[in-house]
């Protein structure tokens, strides 16, 4: 087993996630079984009682963990589906020696944070690697170099040198290198002070990569090498690209793969790295440009939604163009004329979300793309309100609502999950992880999903479409095309997916379907969404067209 351990310096957010998710892809584009692990060295035992705002999306794994963004981009850029383990925090890592304390397995010891907190932090690291076969693991630290609640993890990967053989542990550091616009130079000092913080506790990088605006010149990364004790060939730049799918090419263009072959001693391979190509290709120069409107209540935070903008972006890859978002506040819709707030957009999206704050918006959207026959995709929240505006709209439903906004509302079209009433903590109670979604023939669920009768997806969730109602709904015209199957006293079962009959695509689904999107296997229902907006924009292009025409032979 090899490790490669990722570490941050100066400032948080400088994209070791990206990067580590990069290096994965050169690695698996050489042939190895690759893993990646993100330690957070927050208490939290999980990531699921997060605000979006601070910590930006919530990403759920297949075994239903509510984990860290990073995870997402690890399964995205490793085509891999992870599990909860791949997500260590100092929260399950105390939880865990409080518990064998409690037990009794140290018995006559004094419980201290070396060796037993280190010690469950490596058991965990070679648990992972172990369990899933890797032949390589990558490990990024969360946080930065110098960060007190750190310090345990940095000890816990300094040792990993001493456990292991000399040639199966590497240690790359990443950094900001600022670059002053007034006096047109790179700034070096923070990245010293970093690795020196790091080479305090033990560490000495065998590598470093310089996050920066730009490309630093060559006398940049060579003043880097002298002062941190790196070789210049092992001084490395991540500089902004137009998308995060380059990474992988600019290091390995830079040499990164050639340096890990060479410190973990593996054999040299010339890499397939054609996905990542066609991906880069596509996004440079796409045949078309479709335009989406993405309604939500987090738009200041466009991380909240990170894996929906990425499956969006996959769907534009396979289709060959390349998908914009126009963000659109649901508090703004609340009142006044839609048209303008949706002027230019080809498609509308509604994503997840929690709480009363901008439904009445999100509910209004809906209207707007049913009434319009814009193509719509709802996600998890996006099938809710869409079931709330058909109900009180389509059906007659007047004041329906969801339980969740509204406890007295006359028709609770959508209502706490039976098995949520018991529940009492918040986190990790939600329904989580792949759940089976039964389609029904003949829609256009079927047909997304290329004929498939039963999909897994993810789920996070507690509020569904309330049983007592989907016979009067279908009645009115809904379109129940997915379902849960075998839930006992259900009925017809857990509405999975709606759609409607008559309009050029509008389709809900309750699970969050981004979650599995990858560039090389896009979700069905985002590749169908941007087909179908790029269907919508071309027959209003051909519509305008023929009225300039007509307006000229007038």
């Amino acid at each position: 087993m090899k490790y490669i351990f990722v570490t941050g310096g100066v400032v948080s957010s400088l994209g070791k996630g990206i990067v580590t998710s990069s290096l994965g892809a050169i690695l698996r584009g050489r042939g190895y079984r690759v893993t990646a692990i993100k330690v957070d060295p927050y208490i939290n035992l999980d990531a699921g009682t997060m605000r979006p705002y601070e910590h930006g999306e919530v990403f759920v794994t297949a075994d239903g963990a509510e984990t860290d963004l990073d995870i997402g981009h690890y399964e995205r850029f490793l085509d891999l589906d992870l599990s909860r383990k791949n997500n260590i925090t100092t929260g399950q890592v105390y939880k865990a020696v409080i518990e064998r304390e409690r037990k009794g397995e140290y018995l006559s010891q004094t419980v201290q944070v070396i060796p037993h907190v280190t010690d469950e932090i490596k058991r965990r690291i070679r648990e992972v690697a172990a369990e899933q076969e890797a032949e390589i693991a990558i490990v990024e630290i969360g946080g930065t170099v110098g960060d007190i609640e750190s310090l345990p993890f940095l000890e816990a990967i300094r040792q990993f040198q001493f456990d292991e053989p000399a040639e199966n542990t590497l240690y790359i550091h990443l950094t900001l290198v600022p670059y002053l616009r007034t006096s047109e130079e790179f700034k070096t000092k923070p990245t010293q002070h970093s690795v020196a913080t790091l080479r305090g506790v033990g560490i000495q990088p065998d590598a470093i990569v310089l996050r920066s605006e730009k490309e630093p010149p060559e006398e940049v990364r060579r003043k880097v090498a002298l002062f941190t004790n790196v070789r210049p060939e092992a001084v490395f730049s991540s500089y902004d690209v137009k998308d995060i799918y380059e990474v992988p090419l600019v290091l390995e263009e830079q040499g990164l793969g050639k340096l890990v072959e060479k410190k973990l001693g593996l054999e040299p391979v010339f890499p397939n790295l054609g996905i990542w190509t066609d991906a880069v290709r596509v996004l440079r120069e796409p045949e078309d440009v479709v335009t989406v409107g993405v309604a939500g209540k987090y738009v200041k935070m466009p991380d909240a939604y990170l894996s929906l903008l990425e499956a969006l972006k996959h769907g534009g890859i396979k289709n060959r163009v390349r998908v914009e978002v126009k963000w659109i506040d649901a508090e703004g819709l609340i009142e006044g004329d839609l048209s303008e707030a949706f002027q230019g957009v080809d498609a509308i999206l509604v994503p997840g979300g929690f709480g009363i704050r901008g439904i009445e918006g999100k509910i209004r959207a809906v209207q707007y793309a049913r009434e319009q026959k814009i193509p719509y995709l709802g996600i998890c929240l996006g099938l809710q309100v869409a079931t709330i505006e058909f109900a009180r709209h389509v059906a007659g439903l007047e004041a329906a609502n969801s339980t969740e906004f509204d406890p007295y509302t006359p028709h609770p079209v959508i209502d706490l999950m039976p098995e949520q009433l018991e529940v009492e903590g918040m986190g990790g109670t939600m329904r989580l992880g792949d759940w089976p979604m039964q389609i029904r023939p003949g829609t256009l669920l079927e047909r997304v999903y290329g004929g498939a009768r039963t999909v897994h997806e993810r789920h996070r969730h507690r509020y569904e479409v309330n049983p007592a109602y989907v016979e009067l709904l279908t009645q009115a015209g809904l379109v129940v095309s997915g379902v849960t199957p075998g839930m006992q006293g259900r009925g017809t079962g857990l509405v999975e997916a709606i759609e409607l009959e008559g309009h050029p695509f509008f389709l809900a689904l309750q699970s969050h379907p981004e979650f599995k999107s990858r560039p090389m296997r896009p979700s069905p229902p985002f590749a169908a969404f941007v087909a179908a907006a790029l269907d919508h924009k071309r027959a209003h292009r051909v519509l305008a067209a023929g009225e300039a025409a007509d307006a000229r032979e007038a």
